[in-house]
């Protein structure tokens, strides 16, 4: 499908909550200039989760010249919201779920799509055993947290927490509104990391979908403003509790039979 079609073949999401350090350092810049190289038809949606810093200026200033990007703001919801806000925007017969500060460069795109030809319908990103650029710390607290969550749920993934995703747009609008986190009553504040990842392969497998984990560049390259002050034992310490809880809470919807069809 070539540039210029009615419909675009990938649409790319990217959530945004005070990314304005990695804005400023040009990461849209980075995913334009891969993508106006491709042969297929694009679109960039960015979904602005009611940042409290410069992003959604300095967005505005770059899509008012970019016709094939597009923001969207909406009230903070965290970053399944964001992400959901996008999907139900997209036109593109792919979608890929990729973070703004491109950790994951966009060109590992190139070793997603081809996957599609093969037959799967959720094709996602994997930063391998052994986690380069990860601390020491992070890199224990990943290993432990794989192990523990292959115990229970998705034994045939080895990373479901790497933020570069993409599936078939439909897999996307049959899981999305599935998901717990939208049956919260609590509105989420400030930045938060979820387990939201767990939850919705789980639910990709269970209705059916083939997944395909393709071992991707990761090195984190995070600026922004939206992690909080702690250090980074503490915040692994808080994240893996998070995560924890939420891969319990998958088990114990499954063992009711919440994700039956």
């Amino acid at each position: 499908m070539t540039i210029g079609s009615l419909a675009p073949y990938l649409s790319v999401v990217i959530p945004c909550y005070n990314e304005a350090r990695n804005l400023e350092r040009g990461v849209l810049y980075e995913v334009y200039h891969y993508l106006i190289r491709q042969t297929y038809s694009w679109e960039v949606i960015i979904v602005n989760d009611e940042s409290t810093d410069e992003s959604q200026q300095l967005i505005e200033a770059f899509v008012q010249q970019q016709p094939h990007f597009s923001l969207a703001n909406i009230p903070h919801g965290g970053k399944p919201a964001a992400v959901w806000a996008g999907i139900q925007r997209a036109q593109g017969a792919v979608v890929l779920f990729t973070d703004m500060d491109q950790s994951t460069p966009i060109e590992e795109l190139d070793k997603l799509l081809p996957w599609y030809d093969a037959g799967f319908q959720v094709v996602i990103g994997s930063r391998g055993a052994t986690r380069e650029g990860f601390s020491v710390v992070r890199k224990l607290g990943s290993f432990v947290f794989r192990t523990l969550r292959s115990l229970f749920l998705l034994r045939g993934i080895n990373d479901t927490q790497c933020g570069f995703k993409t599936c078939r747009r439909e897999a996307a609008l049959d899981a999305f509104p599935k998901l717990q986190f939208f049956k919260q009553e609590s509105r989420p504040t400030g930045w938060k990391v979820s387990a939201y990842d767990v939850e919705l392969l789980h639910l990709f497998e269970k209705a059916g979908y083939t997944i395909k984990e393709v071992e991707v560049v990761w090195l984190n390259r995070d600026v922004s403003d939206t992690k909080s002050q702690q250090s980074d034992l503490a915040r692994y310490l808080h994240e893996s509790m998070d995560m924890a809880r939420e891969v319990y809470r998958v088990k114990r919807n499954e063992l009711r039979g919440m994700y039956e069809a």
